[in-house]
């Protein structure tokens, strides 16, 4: 039998994958035919002791079920065996990888998550109007960052998110950065040697949709940065904001930047409890107006302060870069450090993990700091684009510092 997969585009803008294999004898057809950059399940309806898949001749799986994913275009020979001795079977079959027929963007396609910590651009970065829902919000978010859209987005404070994904699946390309996400940050003009200016990094997790349904319910991965590994680095961090009291009365503090420094409570697993302040630049509520809930929680790595007040008055801080893996941790200017490769991923207990490709990517605000007038450092991004794709004819968007 011969089977041809195809997508229309609203199944593209899942990154969907095919899992519709007749349950006739083994289960799996002679031919397919599908998109690259988009996965084909296969398993078989067959039982045994052990099952090998093989693609031109090497040795991919040990799975019953197996995903099938091509960066390129060609036909692939593919080896089925169940090691068995009662009911051994071998079946060889062919798989041809076509252009897919609408081009792929390497631009952000969806917005599946928008949950940001409170913070002094939240209900502004995107506007929150008067009677605004979750999907309203998720809307905005999605119409700031997608395609070469490039409105910028806050995330808030530590571990707010946002998880967003393409039109297809981003390949794992062995010794290449895969995918590029912009921020905001810049480097001080009488000291850009030390990288030290704005910096707001972002830790990023990726997950690859392996139940094929197009939603970001598969396990996560985070991507280990520089700072991953080191003993000032906390995993397991967890912080939960509470709604402020809309009949405290506002205390100010002696700077005079700062309206109310009692505004939003928190508190977190290591037994610290403060306030996120409210200074006189932004008069708006920092807690997301269109949730419900008067408490929000986050749980993941928590990188160490990299804020130095080098006035020693809190009057001006300087955010240190790390050395790379974050977002919104470097000048857009600099693609490198601005780039992901999603060898990085490690499972929750810090393990290397070996993936094929990715189809979500979550960002969190990764530091729990306060810098006087400057607020609380929370990350913002502008758009992301896949490095494996091309668009002929559509430049890169310049995203201004």
């Amino acid at each position: 039998m011969k089977r041809i997969i195809s997508y229309s585009l609203p199944l593209l803008l899942l990154g969907g994958c095919t899992s519709e294999i007749p349950m006739v004898n083994l289960g799996i057809d002679d031919e397919y035919y599908i998109p690259r950059m988009s996965k084909l399940a296969l398993e078989s309806a067959l039982t045994g002791a052990e099952y090998r898949w093989k693609v031109n001749g090497e040795t991919v799986s040990t799975d019953r079920r197996y995903i099938f994913l091509a960066q390129h275009e060609g036909t692939y020979d593919l080896t089925f065996d169940i090691i068995d001795e009662q009911t051994p079977y071998h079946f060889d079959f062919t798989v041809t990888v076509l252009h897919e027929e609408v081009e792929y963007s390497p631009y952000i396609s969806r917005v599946y998550e928008y949950h940001p910590a409170p913070g002094q651009f939240i209900n502004e970065m995107p506007k929150y109007e008067a009677g605004d829902t979750y999907q309203d919000m998720l809307r905005k978010c999605e119409e700031s960052i997608s395609g070469t859209n490039d409105i910028m987005i806050s995330l808030g404070a530590y571990g707010g998110y946002v998880t967003f994904g393409f039109d297809h699946t981003v390949i794992n390309v062995a010794g290449e950065k895969d995918f590029r996400i912009w921020g905001n940050a810049f480097y001080e003009l009488t000291n850009p040697d030390d990288k030290g200016g704005s910096a707001e990094p972002g830790i990023v997790m990726v997950s690859y949709d392996r139940n094929c349904n197009g939603l970001p319910d598969d396990e996560w991965y985070e991507l280990a940065g520089s700072e991953y590994y080191k003993p000032e680095t906390l995993h397991g961090y967890t912080i939960t904001y509470r709604r402020p009291d809309p009949t405290q009365k506002p205390e100010e503090d002696e700077t005079g930047f700062l309206d109310n420094v009692r505004y939003i409570p928190w508190s977190d697993s290591e037994g610290n409890s403060g306030y996120l302040a409210k200074n006189i630049f932004h008069a708006q509520s920092y807690y997301p107006l269109w949730t419900a809930d008067d408490e929000i929680t986050f749980r993941g790595t928590r990188l160490a302060p990299n804020g130095i007040d080098l006035s020693g008055t809190g009057r001006y801080y300087v955010l240190y870069a790390y050395d790379w893996g974050y977002v919104d941790n470097h000048p857009n200017d600099f693609a490198d450090l601005n780039s992901f490769d999603i060898s990085w991923a490690v499972d929750r207990d810090g393990k290397p993990v070996s993936l094929p490709g990715i189809d979500f990517v979550r960002v969190y605000t990764g530091l729990s700091q306060y810098c006087g007038w400057l607020g609380e450092t929370s990350t913002e991004i502008s758009g992301a684009r896949d490095l494996h794709v091309d668009l002929p004819g559509v430049p890169l968007p310049e995203i201004p510092l």
